[in-house]
């Protein structure tokens, strides 16, 4: 029998990576990113085997964007796709591992929109269109908060009235849960460590960002919560702010829940602090050129990072190092070097060479020697979703 070949969706809050990934894991012909979708930079790059290529696509969504993506994957297959991996963000307490996709499953996840207003969506948009293109193939959902399934009750309840935990399912979620589980196996891997002994750190940074404490290859504590607003400051969310900023602005400014809600979710984070961007990379040429609004945006990027890790350090019994992942986390040196700057008394430090060099992709330890590890690893959720669509589809 072939190996299978397994197409791998992963729509993001403002991308779409998407890989054709081969069940042997040495054949990928055909990756690629959609990127910056509704802004007028939006664009797709991909390889094709050995040739690269680029589509400006202005404005366009993640519709619009998916009309130009599945194309590619029909002529690289030559017919021959076995399955379909979505990662999809929010899973609720009723999606607690991969599923098959089916019309009640899309219903379920379209349910648990109002959790991740920003990503469950876009994730249903992806599965319609691939469904839509590939009725009779196994597709299968990938949930972000299925690898915090094992965080303890102290972790994941938080200090409100049983009810609402019992019969509302109030309770903190996590994300990014594809993620933190690679880079942490890759972490072991890379330390000559087991998985099932060893301790991490892990900051997945991009549009949107988490922290996560991993131990023995469990999650045993992450920043987001009930939905992804919870935790770092993010692209355009705001993360943790004051509980009681809801009332406040709807008594002070008569706002109303929909108004509020749109402001931290896509109006915040680094675009609402800088006034210009949410992109990083814009971020730190603008903080170049002496910006005041993207000096500040970087500034609390990086302070609220540091505290959360140290938090995050309340749940592990020893420290084997912290990883650094997601966009900018892999090519941002600025950004790592502001934030171990403020994790002193952890005594991590940097070697600034390592550090300057360690982007583009590269795989590698950027610590001063004799301090603890700081990696940098290069995420991979899509070789993780494959690995779990093969997984349920051999059942």
């Amino acid at each position: 029998m072939p190996a299978r070949n397994i197409l791998v969706i992963n729509c993001g809050s403002s991308s779409i990576k998407f890989a054709l990934i081969n069940e042997d894991h040495t054949n990928t012909r055909l990756s690629g990113l959609a990127e910056r979708l509704g802004s007028p930079d939006a664009q797709i790059r991909w390889r094709l085997d050995d040739q690269k290529e680029n589509l400006i696509l202005p404005g366009a969504d993640h519709r619009a964007a998916l009309a130009k993506i599945l194309p590619l994957v029909e002529s690289a297959t030559n017919g021959q796709l076995h399955g379909i991996g979505h990662r999809v963000v929010h899973g609720g307490e009723h999606f607690t591992s991969a599923c098959l996709l089916t019309p009640a499953s899309l219903e379920g996840i379209r349910a648990l929109s109002p959790l991740a207003p920003l990503h469950n969506p876009a994730n249903a948009l992806g599965i319609e269109a691939t469904m839509r293109l590939f009725p009779n193939l196994p597709q299968v959902a990938v949930f972000d908060t299925a690898f915090h399934q094992s965080l303890p009750e102290h972790a994941y309840r938080y200090a409100l009235p049983e009810h609402l935990y019992t019969e509302h399912a109030v309770r903190r979620y996590g994300f990014h849960g594809t993620s933190h589980r690679y880079v942490s196996v890759r972490a072991a891997e890379l330390s000559g460590l087991p998985v099932d002994d060893s301790c991490w750190l892990v900051a997945h940074l991009g549009n949107g960002s988490s922290t996560c404490a991993i131990v023995n290859g469990e999650s045993r504590d992450t920043s987001m919560g009930l939905t992804p607003l919870e935790g770092l400051v993010m692209g355009t969310r705001s993360g943790d702010v004051d509980p009681n900023l809801h009332s406040h602005l709807a008594r002070n400014l008569k706002w109303s829940l929909e108004k509020i809600d749109t402001l931290l979710n896509n109006e915040s984070g680094l675009l609402g602090l800088s006034g210009l961007s949410n992109d990083m990379r814009t971020l730190e040429q603008a903080r170049s050129e002496g910006h005041a609004g993207a000096t500040l945006a970087i500034e609390v990027f990086c302070y609220r990072l540091a505290k959360s890790l140290a938090a995050m350090s309340c749940a592990l019994p020893r420290l084997d190092g912290i990883v650094f992942t997601g966009g900018i986390g892999e090519n941002s040196a600025l950004i790592r070097s502001k934030t171990v700057e403020s994790l002193k008394l952890l005594n991590l430090s940097l070697d600034e060479t390592l550090n300057s060099e360690m982007v583009g992709g590269q795989t590698g330890a950027i610590n001063a020697a004799g301090h603890p590890r700081i990696l940098v690893i290069p995420t991979n959720e899509e070789r993780q979703i494959a690995l779990d669509t093969l997984e349920l589809l051999n059942r």
